[in-house]
């Protein structure tokens, strides 16, 4: 009986320790279980290659993207990419790395994203900083746009010197895919072709990752969390071409009650970061 009682002290106590202490996040493991900021760093240091999954709006993903490869540097040999920078603009983000143009430049001759300056320049200037390759992964957006509106087969058409920016074709599409279907079911007015052009980013995304990794150092690529959640968008084409590879993923997302994880986030990730649904966002 006594040890019940102090059994029912420690979690009557941990509760309102957890509660006073107004957590901003708090980090899961893929089985719902609460986790630490070493144990992910200590599992990233590991990997081939990491997938780091964010809401694009939320400034504690976009932290603890910064803090993650600083931690990671002194470890491993790093090549960043991200989805928010596409592969026709990689000679503007390599010339803005080798210090042959300003910051006034690579706005005017990359496609930088509206939120670049709080949440992605950091992240450039970090590699700038540490001369880490930063590689711009994503398929141009016009072209997965075409997709959309006339589908696939519509690449076919392009100029050879324009389908170096997007997968090599044929392309793998498995529309039986739970994240595809799930757009598909979200967003049943858009069509058939919307979850396809998600696919063709997927897929030009792990290709360029693939062709730009190198052995025995480790690849950080940060996303949009629905491209690698699950195991499947990036994680799913990584493993079709290489499934010896070691892929951590890490996933966003944000909850009103952080003690314990929502019975559906199971399994979404290596890593789940929990961020207060209150917390403010960069846009």
């Amino acid at each position: 009986m006594k040890k019940y009682f102090f059994l029912f002290l420690f979690l009557t106590l941990s509760f309102f320790s957890f509660s006073q202490e107004k957590k901003a996040f708090v980090l899961f493991d893929k089985k719902g279980k609460i986790t630490t900021y070493k144990r992910l760093l200590k599992a990233s240091a590991k990997a081939d290659i990491v997938l780091f999954g964010e809401y694009h709006n939320n400034p504690i993903a976009h932290w603890l993207q910064l803090e993650l490869i600083k931690d990671l540097e002194p470890k491993r040999s790093l090549i960043l990419g991200a989805e928010m920078f596409e592969r026709d603009n990689q000679k503007e983000l390599n010339s803005y790395l080798q210090g042959t143009i300003n910051q006034k430049a690579l706005d005017s001759l990359a496609r930088l994203w509206n939120n670049y300056k709080t949440d992605y320049k950091p992240l450039v200037d970090f590699a700038l900083n540490k001369k880490i390759p930063f590689i711009a992964t994503n398929i141009p957006r016009k072209y997965a746009s075409l997709v959309y509106k006339k589908g696939l087969q519509v690449l076919d058409t392009l100029p050879i010197n324009e389908k170096q920016w997007i997968v090599s074709l044929p392309m793998k599409y498995d529309g039986t895919l739970s994240q595809y279907q799930k757009m598909r079911k979200m967003m049943a007015h858009m069509g058939e072709n919307l979850p396809i052009a998600q696919a063709i980013k997927d897929a030009t995304m792990a290709e360029t990752i693939l062709r730009d990794r190198r052995e025995g150092s480790l690849f950080v690529h940060f996303n949009g969390s629905y491209h690698s959640d699950f195991y499947q968008g990036i994680y799913w084409y990584l493993q079709q071409e290489n499934p010896h590879l070691q892929i951590l993923t890490i996933t966003t997302l944000t909850q009103s009650d952080l003690k314990k994880l929502n019975k559906e986030a199971y399994g979404q990730a290596d890593f789940i970061l929990v961020v207060d649904e209150d917390m403010t966002t960069t846009f």
